[in-house]
């Protein structure tokens, strides 16, 4: 199956031709109807085009996902935190014991005592106990 970034099938990017299945083989058409020579006259031809192919799939890959992102940029949106506010962290990374599907996912509230430029954040118990850092890692 063709990527749906860039168009082509791997097996045309590596081999530089495209592949036969079983069931068109018995089929007339153009490729099954040519002699020996003319098929391994083709062959070479795109092997020589692969290279070509390879480098204008990269660029189509990379349109491609330069519109994924403006799509998914354009959708998101950003929290910015302020010192002194009162966040809920997620419990996954700090977990001390399986507490099963059923167990909390957030813990906290805790305060923000500092805020980092890209988003990384020094968290605090509002009553100023045990301290974290960043989204997701474990309190000490």
């Amino acid at each position: 199956m063709p990527k749906t970034s860039h168009g082509e099938t791997p097996f045309s990017l590596t081999y530089g031709t495209e592949a036969m299945i079983s069931a068109e083989i018995g089929l007339p058409i153009d490729q099954m109807r040519r002699t020996e020579v003319e098929n391994e006259e083709d062959l070479r031809i795109n092997l020589n085009l692969a290279e070509e192919r390879m480098e204008l799939a990269a660029r189509k890959e990379i349109e491609y996902k330069k519109k994924v992102e403006k799509y998914y940029n354009a959708r998101v949106r950003e929290i910015k935190f302020r010192l002194g506010d009162l966040v809920l962290k997620e419990n996954e990374a700090s977990r001390q014991e399986d507490q099963g599907k059923l167990g909390p996912k957030w813990e906290g509230p805790y305060q923000i005592i500092w805020a980092g430029d890209k988003g990384s954040y020094k968290l605090a118990y509002p009553t100023g106990g045990r301290r974290c850092q960043g989204p997701g890692i474990s309190c000490n």
